[in-house]
Formats: structure tokens, sequence, C-alpha cells
């Protein structure tokens, strides 16, 4: 095979695709400066000030211009990055570059794939920080010491599945070695909306048990905050489907999911609601919108398209969720954290884990058509923690290994929440 026929690198695409991203940078600045800059035109007029009716149209023509010339150089660095391909082929991934593409996908994946941006991560289920491909015999090869029993991992926002691992301990590794289980990781796009993430992983589930080179026994899913949101969309979505895989799920742990929301997405809301009052300011309301369909689904926690489809999801409505219980027949575990030092205490109450309070975490809410209820036994808080700490620590572990192990006919379930020391 000759160089120049060569698939292009991943260096390659990430080049074309920040290319378009900066162009898309320059172009939506360019029309917030304008709108600013028009605003101002108009209120002069309006008071009085003599502009020449020429000057708003020369002002919006000279914006056009400006826009044109950034499309323009755009195209032309995309023609020189096409000619460098059999260059950058040849060269290996660069340090950092699955944790820099989770985060941009976080805040813009909804703009990357709806642009078609080749930055824009499209779901696939992992071992390793490869994809695996759903055919029976490729997972054979993939997964020679597959058994029946399937663990399948979610992260959350802004994060990927090479993310369970923090020094030497994986939730997901750890738990082969000492129940038994075959691991597997969703690497999705965070930016979309949770719903379409759920709709599309309750289908891939759908596949990869169809197609697991073994007689599937039990599926277990581990979320880890957006991830659990993720896999009760899923759940939903699956019992709509008629999906076989959902008879099959034992049980589901939420590790610190913002089950009913996370105040700091609603901080966010109310930044792009004030600046809309005023026409001085309305330009800069843009900059509150740059984020994407995922996180403003962590506003109140929406998981179904019902919950965002019918206004504008930067729209100060409050909360428009519909009521989605949990799965009857699964086992579901939830955990929670905070910084402070007891439940009761201010910090748990507002601040909790950092990201997600605790009432949110165990899926309490006055409402009672939203909210979960979780036996005391299935809920565990860990005091001193903040929320990225639950992927490593080890007294988190332990009580995933006392949930996840196979029942004993004389075991007792606990009679109060398991707390971390």
């Amino acid at each position: 095979m000759t160089r120049t026929s060569r698939t292009p690198s991943r260096h390659a695409t990430d080049l074309h695709g920040l290319n378009h991203l900066a162009v898309s940078a320059i172009v939506g600045v360019s029309n917030m400066v304008e709108h600013f800059h028009m605003n101002m035109l108009h209120l002069a007029r309006k008071g009085g000030v003599p502009l020449p009716a020429a000057v708003p149209l020369a002002t919006m023509y000279g914006y056009d211009a400006f826009r044109n010339l950034a499309h323009w150089l755009g195209n032309g660095v995309g023609i020189m990055l096409a000619s460098l391909l059999p260059q950058l082929d040849e060269r290996s991934n660069w340090p950092g570059r699955e944790a820099l593409l989770a985060v941009l996908n976080g805040v813009l994946g909804d703009y990357l794939d709806a642009t078609g941006n080749p930055l824009a991560i499209s779901m696939s289920l992992r071992r390793q920080g490869k994809a695996l491909t759903l055919q029976r015999a490729l997972l054979q090869v993939a997964i020679p010491e597959a058994n029946g029993r399937i663990l399948v991992l979610l992260h959350g926002l802004c994060m990927n599945d090479l993310q369970w691992q923090s020094g030497r301990h994986n939730h997901g590794t750890a738990l082969a070695q000492d129940l038994g289980y075959t691991p597997v990781y969703l690497h999705y796009n965070t930016g979309q909306h949770i719903s379409i993430n759920g709709r599309q992983f309750a289908a891939q589930l759908e596949t990869l048990l169809q197609q697991w080179p073994v007689p599937v026994e039990e599926l277990v899913i581990i979320g880890h905050s957006m991830g659990g949101l993720v896999a009760r969309s899923a759940c939903h979505y699956a019992a709509e489907a008629g999906h076989l895989w959902l008879p099959l799920l034992s049980k589901m742990v939420f590790i610190a999911s913002p089950h009913h929301g996370a105040p700091l997405e609603r901080s966010g809301n109310w930044f792009h609601v004030i600046t809309d009052i005023s026409p001085f300011t309305q330009p800069f309301s843009r900059l509150g919108k740059i984020r994407s369909a995922g996180i403003t689904d962590l506003r109140y926690g929406n998981i179904i398209d019902e919950d965002w489809g019918e206004h504008d999801r930067f729209a100060h409505v409050g909360d428009q969720r519909h009521g989605v219980p949990l799965p009857e027949h699964v086992d579901c575990y939830v955990m929670a954290a905070t910084v402070g030092k007891k439940t009761g205490d201010i910090t748990s109450r507002l601040i909790g884990d950092g990201l997600v309070p605790i009432d949110s975490a165990l899926g309490i809410d006055d409402d009672p058509a939203v909210n979960l209820v979780f036996p005391p036994d299935h809920q565990w808080i860990g005091y001193g923690m903040g929320h990225m700490a639950l992927l490593y620590r080890h007294d988190v572990y332990r009580q995933l290994l006392r949930w996840l192990q196979p029942a004993q006919p004389d075991q007792k379930p606990d009679q109060k929440p398991d707390q971390a020391l």
C-alpha cells in the first residue's frame, strides 16, 4: 500500500476538527459583537443621535465581509492540512488527547455532532480504550475470558472510559478479579442530550448481548455522575422497545448521579436570563449559552425527550421533568458524597460532593412524581470526599463489593446506610 492511500491518522482528523471549530468560534464571536454594535446604533437613533441611514447597512456588510474572510481562511487551512496527511499519518497519539476530547465534547458535543465535526465522539463500548466490534467472532477474540456475567461502566460529564483507572485501581478491573465479572466500558459524547445517549446505549446493549460469545446470565451497570442518568434513560427506552437485555439486568449502582440536577447548571441558566434583560448585555447572554445539551440536562436531571423537547433549553421555565421510575425488577443502589463531616451540616446540604448535593444523589425530591425511593440498605454516603474521589476511594470499592457479591442464604440486609469513615 502506498503512503498516499493510507487512512488519515487521528492527528490529521483532530487538526481538521480544530480548524472547523476555530472558524465557527470566530464567526460566533463576530455575530455577538455585531449584535452588540447594532443594538448600540438602534439605541442611538432612538435617542435622537443623527446617524446616516447607510451606517447600519455599512456595519452589517462589514461584519459579513469579516465572516466570509474567516470561512475563506478556514478553507485555505483545510487545503494545507490535506497536503500534510501523509506526514501526519506517521505520528503517534499525543498524551492527553482522550481527556481533552472528552472535555471538548462535554462542553460542545452536541454542536460538534450537528456540524459533522470529526472531533465529535461516537458512542462505543470499549476495553482498554479500544472500541469493540459488536460481532460474536470478533468479541470472542477481543475478550477471550468473557463469561456470562457482564458489567458495564458509564463515565460522567466531560470524561471518558479511561478515567475509571486511577493509579493502580479501577473499579471494573477489581470487580472482575474479585467477583468474576467481565467489564465493558461505555465511551460516549457527554454533550449530547442524556435521552439521546440513553436511547443509543439501550440499542448498543441489545446488540452486545445478542452477539456476546457465551450465554448471558447477568448484566450489571455502574454509572458515575451523568453516567447514572444515561443508564436510567436506557432502561426507559429499552422498556419501550421491548429489548431483551432489560430482563437480564439484575443490579444498577448510581455513583454521585444528579438525579434531581446540579446547582451549578441552574446558576448558569440564571446568567443568561439576567443578561437578556438589557439591550446592552443581550449579546453577552450568548456566552452563557455556550454549553451543551448534556450540561443543560443536568439543571434538573432530564433523562427523556419529553423533559426538554417542548421548550427552549435556555429558557428559565422551571422543572419540566416527567416521572421515570426505577425498573421494578432491578436492585438499585445509590452512592452520595459530601465534603462535609456530617449529613445535616450546611456544607452537605448545599454543596454535597462539590458538584452534586446529597439529596440529588440519593434521589430525594419533595415531588412524589420524580422522587426515587432507595431502601436504606441500598444507600451509602461518603464523608470528607469530593465528586471525583468516588472513582478511586477504597471505601467506595468495599461497598461495591458488598452490594454486588452473590447473596448468601443467611445474609441479612443492613438496617441503615453504610457510611465511610
